[in-house]
């Protein structure tokens, strides 16, 4: 059974059934959504347990030719790098669809469209030539603007447009790139695989010029500073669900791109490149968590702590190192985790109160207790917390960058405090202090939200607890890796 087409194709085969049911049977619309992302996840479950975690090789390697005059090949494969991110996005997925089965509003188009993009963030992640990754990476963007445009907040159709307009420029330099490295290729060839292989037949100049339009449209996804103004408005302007995903998965894109494309294929510009990447990386970091602290919005806080911590996992890739990448990509993975379940959780109190204002908000701890615990949790994990998934991640990174950049490393340590102290704020007065009076109605968490929850909180603890759940599986394919920068 061809594993990853199975996973990658049954979000479409999902949506194409949906299509074919009348709008007004909203159950079996609902129903056959969280059974389609149910099956996906499922069989990303049993890729997972099929995988040999020793292996530093592509596993499940599904290759056939699909256009031949120009050797473009639908070439699939999981490694290390990949077989994790595919479980999240399986798994956010999942929760997210759960979650949203409180859209009313033209649904139909709304799963539909969900499922699509499901199919292109799995297709990004297994890709093994360039144009198939190419294609998935653009088929993401449509499904992303109608899910703001019709469903979000009362700016979306402007949020739509901006994310819209940011993703597809960043996708043009990514072609151009893409074209670059085809065409200076002997043979010709989009395969990644052995595009790395013959990387020293590709000039110091040519690989900087490369380097550079990658970058651009890696950086759009992460995103990275200055490019990361689409994303608070993305954030705040799209509905729960969506908002899980596009900082659960979305912005892994990028950073993922960067480690299966840019480093492997153009060491030599990586390296030539590694000092401005500190520099950007550094601002991220910093500058993420100062705006975060500014906010009273709590959906923009938690979307600037996005950019915050996507800056973390650029930390661990600048090091080169195999401590560095394992942080950098656990980072990725944990902060799928934990911020996807502060986006549901934010979801949770504004379907009740219709407001995110934090300071509107005081004492809800008592009132909504489940709630408050599982936020908590949440928020401890996202400012580093040991015993929780952020603490390890995090660790793994700036522990890497201390050893090649200690100044930059030392610096980033301040986004650490100020994280801490927004959450913390948070919590204050949201849920301590005497109860506002005027949320005595609000009522706790229920099933549906639990069973959404839940588990990204479990995982939470789980992995932090055991981190070798994750770094088992990246551990050798990051190392070896990092070997080719020795």
């Amino acid at each position: 059974m061809p594993l990853l087409t199975s996973t990658i194709f049954a979000p479409m085969a999902g949506a194409l059934a949906i299509l074919l049911i009348p709008g007004k049977n909203k159950k079996l619309i609902q129903f056959l959504a969280v059974l389609t992302s149910a099956v996906a996840f499922f069989i990303s479950v049993f890729l997972l347990a099929g995988f040999d975690k020793s292996s530093t090789s592509m596993q499940f390697v599904e290759n056939c030719a699909w256009i031949p005059a120009f050797n473009v090949n639908y070439v699939l494969g999981a490694d290390g790098l990949s077989v994790a991110i595919i479980i999240l996005t399986t798994l956010l997925t999942l929760v997210s669809i759960i979650y949203s089965l409180n859209i009313t509003e033209r649904i139909k188009e709304f799963f539909f469209w969900f499922l699509i993009l499901e199919t292109g963030m799995l297709g990004v992640f297994a890709a093994l030539d360039f144009f198939l990754f190419y294609v998935f990476w653009e088929i993401v963007l449509v499904p992303m603007y109608f899910l703001i445009g019709i469903w979000g907040g009362p700016k979306k159709e402007y949020a739509a447009i901006k994310f819209f307009i940011f993703t597809l420029f960043g996708s043009l330099f990514l072609l151009l790139g893409m074209l670059a490295l085809y065409f200076n290729s002997i043979p010709h060839t989009f395969n990644f695989l052995e595009l790395a292989q013959n990387s020293s037949a590709f000039s110091f100049k040519f690989q900087v010029i490369v380097f550079i339009a990658l970058f651009i449209g890696f950086a759009v996804k992460i995103p990275l500073f200055p490019f990361h103004t689409w994303l608070p408005l993305a954030h705040v302007e799209a509905p729960t669900g969506v908002s899980v995903i596009l900082a659960g998965v979305l912005l892994k894109m990028g950073s993922y791109g960067l480690m299966r494309v840019s480093m492997p294929i153009l060491p030599l510009a990586t390296k030539y490149f590694l000092p401005a990447l500190g520099i950007i990386t550094v601002i991220n970091v910093v500058y993420g968590s100062f705006v975060a602290m500014a906010q009273k919005d709590l959906k923009k806080m938690v979307a600037y702590s996005s950019i915050n911590h996507m800056g973390y996992c650029m930390l661990g890739m600048i090091s080169l190192s195999a401590i560095g990448f394992n942080g950098a990509v656990l980072q990725m993975i944990t902060h799928g985790l934990i911020t996807g379940s502060l986006f549901l959780l934010v979801g949770v109190i504004y379907d009740r109160a219709h407001t995110r204002d934090i300071d509107a908000f005081g004492g809800l701890g008592a009132k909504l207790p489940v709630y408050a615990g599982f936020m908590t949790i949440q928020a401890m994990a996202s400012l580093g917390l040991p015993g929780l998934a952020g603490f390890i991640s995090e660790f793994l990174s700036f522990l890497g960058a201390f050893k090649v950049w200690p100044y930059l490393a030392g610096i980033s340590v301040i986004g650490i405090l100020i994280t801490a102290a927004f959450f913390l704020r948070m919590i204050e007065k949201v849920f301590l202090g005497p109860f506002n009076q005027k949320w005595a109605g609000l009522k706790d968490m229920d099933a549906r939200e639990l069973i959404s929850i839940a588990p990204l909180a479990v995982l939470t603890l789980l992995i932090g607890l055991w981190p070798r759940l994750c770094l088992d599986f990246i551990d050798p394919t990051v190392t070896a890796l990092a070997e080719m920068f020795k």
